[in-house]
């Protein structure tokens, strides 16, 4: 149990540095996440091996994927400050080995130490959150945690050109350093909790079988129509054996003391509904994200700097609506809030179907402000209704199976519009740089978010019905 006063939500309550270090700790995650796609050029002309630059992104996302599970439920077991206190040493780490990097495939190495500590970061900042504040405190301080994503989304890009052109590349990682060290003195200090002792049978064989399973699974996804062809020997035996391990890994945990990942998260319908809206979200995010700019360089002939600028309407969008969505599940539940923001996502994207043939930036950047809005009624009321359905003890888990499933959308997402993207690309005479080609190209993608959209939407009719005080005993319980 965490014991921290609860007296206000601001910043100078007793709770501020502790939610100001989250917000520095998640900024590290959420900053780094963009600050180094402008940096590439600048890298691999320094370090060279141009073609093996995508492993720089995608061990980084392959290594906090696959940890987050393993975090989550050790900090069920050990407690959310020694684990969120790992995650910002490891990034630290990695932070200073990738500015000493000496090659490509060493710097690439690094990245997956940074990885291993974003795993961690994530997930229990959020956990750290749904512990400190009552659920309905919780709205309001999910919208500081999302708004650093906001910021991010727009000065990492930035930061991460600056740092390339006048200083060096190598600063992008320096830059961490002590924002690391700030973050972990203020959660040193003032961060503190207390745990129950007692032994715990760790579920060793669990851990080697979930991490291995989901690398190969999430590798070959990753990767899959990238490094290697879907139907090649490699993509195949990293799906059958990656799903031969994780099937295995069930098996396992039925029989585990403490399994690593639970299987009762799967077998309660709001656990179940909330962690499938979580893989819309993530699936609808990568989309936009990957797609937008891409479409209004290409087509409206936009500068990165405005194209960024109408993506930025999404991750503005979302904080907006995220600090609000407490007023909402207070009055109407939860499943009637994440309703209205699926409606809103579905409204969104409907509009930039209709808007994108004629590529218009602003019309392009209210469609995706909308789409924002209705994320930010989505993902923060699930992630609070999941939590506040659980003990302390369990909490952790079921925080880090919802950002799990975010990630997993967002990697099964890349494949798919990369496979739509690049199969319109090839039926095409005219190659990919054509604005016909790649106004096909971005509809169809568009078009698979609407579908994931409604997904998300189907899945918050299934959501059973939720009020804040169907859940607030689980809260006076613990």
């Amino acid at each position: 149990m965490t014991a921290v006063d609860t007296s206000g939500v601001g910043f100078r309550s007793e709770r501020g540095p502790v939610l100001i270090a989250l917000m520095v700790t998640t900024g590290l995650v959420a900053i780094d996440a963009t600050i180094l796609a402008t940096a590439v050029p600048s890298i691999v002309d320094d370090l060279g091996d141009f073609a093996q630059f995508p492993w720089l992104f995608s061990i980084y996302l392959l290594a906090q994927a696959v940890s987050v599970p393993l975090y989550a439920k050790l900090s069920d077991t050990v407690g959310r400050k020694p684990i969120i206190l790992l995650g910002v040493g490891l990034f630290l780490l990695g932070s200073i080995l990738c500015g000493f990097a000496w090659s490509l495939p060493a710097l690439i190495a690094f990245r997956a130490v940074q990885g291993l500590g974003a795993g961690a970061v994530q997930p229990m900042a959020i956990t750290i959150a749904g512990d400190i504040y009552t659920v309905a405190e919780r709205a309001k301080v999910q919208g500081y945690l999302a708004s650093v994503w906001a910021i991010s989304s727009v000065a990492g890009p930035t930061l991460g050109g600056v740092f390339s052109e006048f200083v060096s590349w190598r600063w992008i990682f320096f830059i961490n350093v002590p924002l690391c060290l700030v973050a972990g003195w203020m959660l040193v200090t003032r961060f503190h909790e207390k745990i129950e002792k007692r032994r715990h049978r760790l579920d060793i064989a669990g851990a080697v079988l979930l991490t291995s399973g989901l690398s190969l699974v999430i590798l070959a996804v990753l990767e899959g129509g990238q490094a290697w062809a879907w139907d090649s020997v490699p993509s195949i035996a990293a799906f059958v054996v990656g799903g031969a391990l994780l099937a295995v890994f069930v098996l396992v945990e039925r029989r585990a003391a403490e399994p690593i990942l639970p299987l009762w998260v799967f077998s309660r319908r709001l656990l179940i509904t909330t962690t499938l809206i979580s893989l819309g979200v993530g699936a609808i995010l990568i989309g936009l994200t990957s797609y937008v700019p891409t479409f209004l360089e290409g087509v409206a002939g936009a500068s990165p700097l405005l194209a960024g600028l109408a993506l930025a309407a999404l991750t503005i969008g979302w904080p907006i609506s995220a600090s609000l969505s407490g007023r909402f599940y207070l009055r109407l539940g939860f499943r009637t809030t994440v309703l209205i923001g699926t409606g809103l996502a579905i409204l969104g994207a409907v509009l930039l179907i209709v808007v994108y043939p004629n590529a218009n930036i602003v019309l392009v950047a209210i469609s995706c402000f909308m789409v924002g809005l209705g994320l930010g009624l989505v993902a923060t009321p699930s992630l609070i209704a999941a939590q506040s359905s659980v003990p302390w003890n369990e909490r952790g888990v079921v925080t880090g199976t919802n950002l799990f499933s975010r990630s997993i959308g967002s990697a099964v997402g890349v494949a798919v519009f990369g496979a739509i993207a690049n199969s319109i690309f090839g039926a095409s005479s005219k190659g990919e740089t054509d604005p016909s080609v790649l106004i096909a190209a971005s509809g169809a993608v568009f078009a698979a978010v609407l579908v994931c959209a409604a997904f998300t939407g189907v899945a918050a009719l299934a959501m059973p019905q939720a009020r804040v005080e169907d859940v607030e005993h689980v809260e006076a319980a613990t």
